[in-house]
C-alpha cells in the first residue's frame, strides 16, 4: 500500500438536501470510506443542503463561479490530498463504493471511473424500454473511444461525474470545461495523453427530490461542442491543417 497516498471525498452540491438528507445519516466515517478527508463545494444552494453538512461537521466550500469544473478545480486548491473522489449526493450514485477507489489509486491508476454501462453494472435507465439518456451516452462514449483513444480498453462510460483521480492531472490535462462536460473533457484528454484510467461497475440508483440540472437537448449540444474542440487540438488535426 502507498502510504504518501492521500484521498479526499469532495460533495459536488447546489439544493440537493433531499439527497444530502438521505445519504448523510447512512454515511460512515472517513476512515470506513478509505478517504483521509471529506468536504462540500457548494455551488450556492439555499435549500437547507449547507446547514445539513454543518450537522455532520462536514466543511463547506461556497463557489464563485458556476459549474462543475469550477467546482473540481475549487476542491483542488481546497484540499492537500494526492487524490480525489467526486460524488454527488443525488441518489444517483451509490456511497458504498467509495471505498473501492483507494485500491485502484494504490495500484497507480490516473483516473478511476465508477461506471453505469460495462459488464455488471446497472443504469437509471435498464428497466425502462426506450433508454434516451442510455443511448445518447453510449454515443458520445463511442465517439470519444474512436477518435481519441491511443492504447488500453474501451472506456464505456466517459461521462460518468462518480470518478476519482490524481488531483495534479486537472494542471496537467489544462481541464478548463464549466459545465457538465467538464467529465468528458478530463475522459478524452485523459486518453489522448495516455493516461492510465480504469473503470468499475456501479449501481445508479434512482435520483432523489427534483429533476436532473442537465436538460437533455442543451447538454447534448454542449457534447458535441466539446467532441469538435477536442479534435481541433488534437495533433492529427493541426497535422492534416
Amino acid at each position: 500500500m502507498n502510504s504518501s497516498l492521500t484521498i479526499a471525498l469532495v460533495f459536488l452540491t447546489y439544493n440537493e438536501i433531499d439527497g444530502v438528507k438521505a445519504l448523510l445519516p447512512q454515511l460512515p466515517d472517513a476512515l470506513t470510506l478509505g478517504v483521509d478527508e471529506m468536504f462540500s463545494v457548494d455551488g450556492g444552494s439555499n435549500d437547507g443542503t449547507r446547514e445539513e453538512f454543518a450537522k455532520y461537521h462536514i466543511p463547506i466550500h461556497p463557489q464563485n463561479s458556476k459549474g462543475r469544473g469550477a467546482a473540481m478545480r475549487l476542491a483542488a486548491a481546497r484540499t492537500q490530498c494526492t487524490h480525489m473522489i467526486f460524488f454527488s449526493p443525488d441518489g444517483n450514485e451509490d456511497w458504498r463504493d467509495i471505498s473501492k477507489f483507494r485500491g485502484y489509486f494504490d495500484q497507480g491508476y490516473d483516473l478511476v471511473i465508477a461506471s453505469r454501462m460495462m459488464s455488471g453494472a446497472r443504469n437509471e435507465e435498464d428497466d425502462r424500454l426506450l433508454r434516451w439518456r442510455k443511448w445518447a451516452n453510449n454515443a458520445f462514449n463511442l465517439a470519444a473511444n474512436l477518435l481519441f483513444r491511443k492504447e488500453g480498453t474501451f472506456i464505456t462510460d466517459t461521462i460518468n461525474g462518480f470518478r476519482g483521480l490524481k488531483r495534479e492531472i486537472l494542471e496537467e490535462l489544462d481541464i478548463q470545461a464549466t459545465g457538465y462536460t467538464v467529465e468528458y473533457q478530463m475522459s478524452i484528454r485523459a486518453m489522448k495523453h495516455r493516461k492510465k484510467i480504469i473503470e468499475f461497475p456501479t449501481q445508479e440508483g434512482k435520483r432523489i427530490g427534483g429533476e436532473t440540472k442537465a436538460p437533455s437537448i442543451l447538454t447534448g449540444i454542449q457534447f458535441l461542442r466539446c467532441v469538435g474542440e477536442e479534435i481541433k487540438r488534437s495533433s492529427f488535426f493541426k497535422a492534416a491543417s
